[in-house]
């Protein structure tokens, strides 16, 4: 059994997360049996709802909150007449969109319900205010699945418990926290960190020497270690999706925080995975510079392509695409800014962001301050396989992509590409002048010149060909083989 650690502090749906659940469809069609462990809890989700969107199969996802529970994988049934039935006084109900209110005129308390969508009567999350204060919040699917607790201090509602239920609403176990720290009490245990619960989940799936653990190193609040250490005697992999090192001279390198147990424990790893040859030739020779040791490391691409796509109607002229993560490191405001600027050049342009995240409200502000959203669109989460072939042009502002799923999703559909010019991503799927331009001036300026560049100078159809070309080393069958030869 292969077994991959998601850890990261909340869940989002952004290039480590695309790229397990790629790795799980290509798993399942090799034949190799996987389970995919999310050690976060989902407060604004269903983990199950978001974990099918991305194409992962129930049989295949582990929660590790769940793990100790009988609850079982569910879509969100429970509904507002189940949720009423259980309340023991009048009520005074209103609804307004997905939110639905109950009011409670005898005590200072409201409930409010929040549904799957506006048409629907399926609870997914009931917030409970009393007194003004947020006393308690309540998690469904079929059944309750778990609470939190708050108490106000300093005016804020603090989280001090979350209990979990078994599916007939006992309790299988608690998380008492205080600030960073947390205390699991279960009825025959007690554990005194988020590690020690992994340690206790890991040795409850009983690994052997054919197993493998395969480590996605990211940030979160799992200290990695606790995985590695409790990986024995199964086989680990440990998986990099980002710039390894924050600096390196002739005697030091600084590894990133997340690696550096991994990297200071080689020993207890089997293998290292990069996204491209360029980053595990940097991996090896800083092992064998700075540790006088070996390591083995192999490079197998996050994610892949099941074919190439070929538009079927022609392309929206002047269009450009951008996808990914709405956050700081993404820096789509400077593609908001370098779309506004170019446009003064080519008129027609446009632009269609496809993402969702915590920038969300600042991109929309900036867009209202420019004036520009009839021509910068905010598209929200989807699946992007047959969208990106209806557009020119792919643009990119990331400061930081050592693969980036989507340029190889935009080359597999034929786009020409702008970005910046930062190891590894652009380096890899980017040839200046062939079918896109690395942009060396790392600003919304730089890039607005090189967008101008694409659709002045640039012979598209022959950037097109470029693209494809490009794409065709990274389809399904290639990577297959490389996760074959290396969990062989």
């Amino acid at each position: 059994m292969i077994y991959s650690f998601h850890h990261y502090y909340h869940w989002l749906k952004g290039g480590v997360e695309t790229g397990q659940a790629y790795r799980a469809k290509l798993f399942r069609r090799l034949g190799m049996d996987a389970r995919f462990v999310f050690a976060t809890t989902f407060p604004e989700h269903n983990i199950w709802d978001e974990t099918r969107q991305l194409g992962y199969l129930d049989s295949e996802v582990l929660w590790m909150y769940g793990f100790f529970t009988n609850c079982k994988p569910s879509p969100v049934t429970y509904t507002l007449a189940k949720l009423e039935a259980a309340f023991e006084e009048e009520f005074i109900y209103s609804k307004s969109g997905n939110m639905a209110t109950y009011t409670f005129p005898k005590r200072n308390i409201y409930y409010t319900a929040f549904l799957v969508d506006g048409s629907s009567d399926l609870v997914y999350s009931l917030v409970m205010i009393s007194n003004g204060c947020l006393v308690r919040k309540d998690y469904y699917t079929y059944c309750r699945v778990y609470s939190e607790f708050y108490i106000p201090v300093e005016g804020r509602a603090q989280l001090y418990l979350r209990r979990f239920y078994n599916e007939n609403g006992t309790i299988a176990y608690e998380e008492m926290t205080d600030g960073d720290k947390v205390i699991y009490k279960f009825p025959d245990r007690l554990l005194y960190s988020r590690e020690e619960l992994v340690g206790y989940m890991m040795s409850c799936l009983n690994l052997t020497e054919r197993d493998v653990v395969l480590i996605d190193g990211e940030w979160g609040m799992i200290d990695r270690a606790a995985f590695v250490q409790n990986a024995f005697p199964a086989k680990v992999g440990f998986i990099i999706h980002s710039r390894h090192y924050r600096y390196s001279d002739e005697e030091h390198v600084l590894w990133y925080d997340m690696f550096e147990y991994a990297f200071s424990h080689p020993e207890k790893i089997h293998f290292f995975v990069t996204n491209t040859d360029a980053q595990s030739h940097v991996l090896r020779e800083q092992f064998r510079y700075y540790k006088g040791k070996d390591v083995r490391v192999e490079t197998i691409p996050v994610a892949g392509l099941e074919g190439i796509r070929i538009p079927e109607k022609e392309r929206k002229p002047h269009s450009l695409i951008t996808a990914g993560r709405l956050q700081a490191d993404k820096r789509t405001d400077w593609v908001i800014e370098a779309v506004t600027a170019a446009r003064k050049v080519i008129p027609d342009l446009t632009l269609d962001i496809y993402g969702e995240g915590s920038d969300e409200g600042k991109l929309r502000e900036l867009i209202d301050r420019l004036g520009c959203s009839s021509y910068v669109r905010l598209c929200g989460f989807q699946k992007l396989d047959e969208v990106y072939q209806q557009y020119e042009a792919y643009v990119s502002a990331s400061l930081g992509e050592t693969f980036g799923i989507t340029l190889l999703e935009a080359v597999g559909s034929g786009l020409p590409i702008v970005a910046f010019d930062l190891p590894y991503g652009m380096q890899v799927f980017v040839e200046e002048g062939k079918n896109g331009y690395r942009v060396s001036r790392i600003s919304s300026e730089g890039l607005a010149e090189g967008i101008i560049r694409l659709f002045t100078e640039a012979d598209l159809e022959a950037f097109r060909k470029y693209s494809y070309r490009k794409a065709e080393g990274y389809l399904d069958t290639a990577i297959g083989k490389r996760w074959m030869e290396v969990l062989s």
